[in-house]
């Protein structure tokens, strides 16, 4: 589902609002699952900016904000290409993004 957040969470050593985006799924290298990657990006971006999350979680407004996509398998070349673009315009906007692979040994 586009339109939830995983998880919302404060990172003490940082001072960082974390919003965690979970990917369990294998990449596919489908124009839908980009879409739907693109769309929940814009889902945490919104609840970042509009205003939301600071009425969630007041004690957390005004705090630089990180997202954290958590993937279980190495995300596929063409979610790596749309990944480093929507780093890019988040750095814009002051919002730090990482991407966490957790693939088992």
């Amino acid at each position: 589902m586009s339109n939830v957040i995983d998880l919302v969470a404060h990172d003490p050593k940082t001072d960082e609002i974390v919003l965690v985006m979970k990917e369990d799924r294998e990449w596919d290298a489908s124009e839908e699952r980009l879409l739907e990657l693109q769309d929940r990006f814009n889902t945490y971006v919104s609840f970042l900016l509009d205003g939301e999350m600071a009425e969630a979680h007041p004690e957390l407004a005004g705090k630089r904000a990180r997202i954290e996509l958590r993937c279980a398998h190495m995300p596929d070349n063409l979610a790596l290409e749309l990944l480093g673009a929507i780093h890019d315009q988040l750095a814009f906007q002051d919002i730090k993004m990482e991407v966490v692979i957790r693939e088992k040994l």
